[in-house]
């Protein structure tokens, strides 16, 4: 491993470990998705024992859950805009760099007086730039942090206890609609069953 990396390769060291946070984020939003299904299957069975004090909690862990996932979906969205910024900002240090190599050329051909000036240009033009991804890297920083204290702040109360249970009931229907629909299509193979069966008497 080189004791001094360049600045390339701390980019594409950078570039790695947004990807592989914006791969977190991403799989804890499916897992989230997973513990709410859970949960209302949980509920349903608590309903239908009559056990209210557990629907009530499972009731409260689906609303912290789903403020969860809310909160990891804004977490998602700040990290993939700050590295579209971070895109555009390399981009135009790209372009800066080779304007710089163009501003060399020209200022050889045009003179050693005009070198010395043009590349001081650029150089300062080169600083601008390298300032610019430092304060990115600072960008993304704070936008972890912000997202960290998102997290502590968020309002138990985000999502209703209506909106809880009517959640839960559009999936006790959904499940129920599931099966009247299997029902349904035995039936048939039954009646297509039963009148292959007389034609053949």
């Amino acid at each position: 491993m080189a004791l001094f990396k360049s600045n390339e390769e701390r980019r594409i060291e950078r570039d790695i470990k947004i990807r592989q946070g914006i791969r977190r984020i991403e799989k804890a939003i499916r897992e989230q998705g997973k513990f709410q299904d859970e949960f209302v299957r949980n509920a349903q069975r608590a309903q239908q024992m009559g056990d209210t004090s557990q629907y009530q909690f499972i009731r409260n862990s689906l609303k912290k859950t789903a403020a969860i996932k809310k909160m990891l979906e804004r977490q998602l969205l700040a990290v993939k805009n700050a590295l579209l910024i971070k895109r555009q900002a390399e981009a135009s240090a790209d372009f800066t760099q080779a304007m710089g190599t163009m501003a060399t050329e020209i200022g050889k051909l045009f003179g050693a007086t005009d070198l010395v000036k043009t590349q001081a240009d650029w150089e300062k033009a080169m600083v601008q730039s390298q300032t610019m991804e430092e304060r990115m890297s600072m960008f993304l920083d704070s936008i972890e942090d912000i997202a960290a204290q998102d997290t502590s702040a968020a309002p138990s109360e985000a999502i209703t206890d209506e909106e809880i249970d009517r959640l839960i009931e559009a999936e006790a229907d959904a499940t129920q609609a599931k099966e009247v629909q299997k029902l349904e299509g035995l039936r048939a193979e039954l009646e297509a069953l039963k009148g292959q069966t007389e034609k053949q008497k």
